[in-house]
């Protein structure tokens, strides 16, 4: 059963993204979240059906550095832009490196230029290949109103999981694909490895 969750703080805040695009956002943090961790829900547009969701989980190499080496950066972008126009919810999810850590997942990165995907690089740290527990996601949403998402993703373990917490995922809505000379192994191992939507050409 999912914790109840509740609403700590509203507050309104500009963004704007490294390419230009700005929007305002009112950001929401929650008490009572069942990880004790400091996730954010940022509330973008005005929805007038079912709210468009993403859960992104943070990635301070690719949100903030615009490191190329995976695509979360680019999704964080399109996600605030797709949302906006239709209205939802971004969930800043505090799950660095599929939750397994910074420092980890930059030894993981060692172990990838070393010819392990990044699936095998977990696993041979000793830890999970995606630790992620969107329980608190679901606690967010409740906590939030929101019932019924359709759900921004490629990932069908999000989905998955947000209806196991009792939330229910009307639709799922693949993210582009933003494939870099860096990433396409990356990419490539999350559709081979976990079922994620993404279509690669070559």
């Amino acid at each position: 059963m999912t914790v109840t969750a509740t609403v700590r703080t509203r507050v309104r805040i500009p963004l704007t993204f490294g390419d230009g695009y700005s929007t305002d956002a009112e950001a929401v943090t929650f008490d009572g979240l069942g990880d004790g961790r400091e996730h954010l829900a940022l509330l973008l547009g005005e929805p007038t059906g079912t709210p468009l969701v993403r859960l992104h989980s943070e990635c301070l190499t690719g949100d903030v550095f615009g490191s190329a080496r995976c695509d979360c950066g680019a999704q964080l972008r399109e996600a605030a832009g797709r949302i906006g126009e239709v209205g939802g919810v971004l969930l800043y999810l505090r799950q660095e490196g599929r939750d397994i850590g910074l420092y980890n997942k930059l030894d993981a990165y060692a172990l990838q230029d070393r010819g392990l995907d990044t699936y095998q690089a977990n696993t041979a740290l000793g830890l999970p290949e995606d630790g992620r527990d969107y329980r608190a996601a679901a606690q967010m949403l409740s906590a939030l109103g929101v019932g019924t998402v359709d759900l921004l993703t490629n990932n069908p373990d999000k989905p998955r999981q947000l209806r196991a917490h009792g939330i229910e995922v009307r639709a799922t809505v693949p993210t582009g694909v933003h494939a870099t000379a860096s990433n396409l192994r990356y990419l490539r191992a999350k559709a081979e490895h976990t079922g994620h939507t993404i279509r690669l050409i070559g």
